[in-house]
C-alpha cells in the first residue's frame, strides 16, 4: 500500500489496515530508521487498563462513579 506524507510530516495509514489492526486515534507506535530509505513502524502495546476511568466517568447514570481527590503519604 502507498500512503502520503503531509506537509506537517504526518503518515496517514489506510483505512485497511487500521481495521485490521484496530488502530485508533492517539494509538502510538516507535520509527526506527532502519537504513536511507527503510523505516520501521511498530505498535506501541497499550496498558490493559488504559481509559478505563474516562469509560467509567462515561456512565449514563449520573454521580454512578466519581472521582476522589488523591491523598499524600506527606500529611501522615
Amino acid at each position: 500500500m502507498r500512503t502520503v506524507i503531509s506537509t506537517k510530516g504526518q503518515i496517514v495509514l489506510p483505512a485497511e489496515l487500521r481495521r485490521q489492526d484496530r488502530i485508533e486515534p492517539g494509538q502510538t507506535f516507535e520509527v526506527e530508521r532502519l537504513d536511507a530509505g527503510e523505516y520501521r513502524l511498530v505498535m506501541v502495546e497499550r496498558a490493559p487498563n488504559e481509559g478505563l476511568v474516562d469509560w467509567l466517568l462515561g456512565c449514563p447514570e449520573q454521580d454512578w462513579f466519581l472521582p476522589i481527590e488523591s491523598e499524600s503519604t506527606d500529611t501522615l
